[in-house]
């Protein structure tokens, strides 16, 4: 469309819809929008703009809503993304630098997310692969038992408890995990496991059962299922407040809600500007009436993505808005550790 009027007319049926859940029609624009243009020349573009599919009648004698078309172009010719409040950018501050380690800031996350949007909140887990050992840690315990802690570059702690066949003592303890910093030590996890293979041999027979056990969970941490594939969900509560603009879709949003592979999909290749996915651009066509806000958070170390879940009727500028500043806060956490 090379029409600039015709543009406007769609962005302005676009946020009247949004605003109002009711089609719109040619009078209404007039009122509410300064055109410039009389209510004939604004029938004769929401003409040219149904007949090339980017609005529809949904009923006789009714006004025009967006399609998925109409929304699209409409997003693809934003000019710019409506900016938070400061209070809204307080909020997500102060809600998210509280977390005390990576799933409480996904938990977080999920929650604040969905707060700005009144939409369903989806959070991948950064990716533990790709992280590196930050630190390795052995305390001895009671009876017989260790406590194993491992942090990452993503900021993820895991925490193990050893049950040993006998009390190591404390110079095999202390000897054992200089020798694990300094074979894991700012490796990546899949690497790390990999070292810790040919360290066993290292230490005398008497001490082997110990190292054994305490070698074979650590190993077991840094090759544990990939957190990447891992996903937070929060604002499903949300969905009630959508009413009929789910009325054919809200049965495979829920069923998608329930599978992460299928929220994996929906989120998609991201980048670090809001990607959004409208219908069927979600991957999945039973889809209908649904979009998808997401973008990337993290650095290359524990790159993930995050987003919305909603109806394509939805305030696109503040959504995209939302999730941008989201990502970008967790991003700065995630990757300060």
């Amino acid at each position: 469309m090379s029409d600039d009027r015709r543009l406007e007319v769609l962005r302005a049926i676009v946020q009247d819809y949004v605003a109002t859940h009711e089609p719109v029609g040619s009078r209404a624009l007039v009122e509410r929008h300064q055109l410039g243009v009389s209510s004939a020349t604004i029938r004769n573009d929401m003409a040219a703009l149904e007949e090339e599919g980017y609005i529809t009648q949904p009923h006789t004698s009714a006004g025009r809503v967006p399609t998925d078309k109409g929304y699209r172009l409409f997003v693809d010719r934003l000019s710019e993304v409506k900016a938070l409040s400061g209070a809204e950018r307080r909020a997500i501050e102060t809600f998210l630098t509280g977390a005390v380690d990576v799933d409480d800031v996904v938990q977080r996350s999920v929650k604040v997310l969905a707060q700005l949007t009144n939409q369903v909140a989806i959070v991948q887990y950064p990716s533990l692969t790709r992280s590196t050992v930050r630190h390795v840690e052995v305390v001895a315990l009671e009876r017989a038992r260790v406590l194993l802690v491992v942090i990452t570059s993503s900021g993820r702690v895991e925490q193990r408890i050893v049950e040993l066949v006998e009390t190591p003592t404390d110079q095999l303890l202390a000897d054992l995990r200089a020798r694990l910093v300094g074979a894991t030590l700012g490796q990546r996890l899949p690497e790390a496991a990999l070292r810790l293979a040919d360290l066993i041999e290292t230490f005398a027979p008497n001490d082997r059962p110990i190292v054994t056990s305490i070698v074979t969970t650590l190993t077991h941490v840094f090759g544990n299922e990939r957190s990447d594939e891992r996903i937070a969900v929060g604002g499903t509560a949300n969905l009630a407040r959508f009413g009929t603009d789910f009325d054919t879709a809200i049965k495979p949003v829920l069923e998608a809600l329930e599978e992460q592979v299928v929220l994996l999909k929906l989120l998609g290749e991201a980048t670090t500007d809001p990607t959004v996915r409208i219908g069927a651009e979600t991957g999945n066509e039973s889809f209908t009436g649904t979009a998808v806000v997401s973008s990337t958070y993290g650095g290359l170390d524990s790159l993930a993505t995050l987003g919305t879940l909603g109806p394509t009727r939805m305030d696109y500028p503040a959504t995209m808005a939302a999730v941008g500043a989201v990502a970008r806060y967790v991003g700065r956490i995630v990757a300060d550790g």
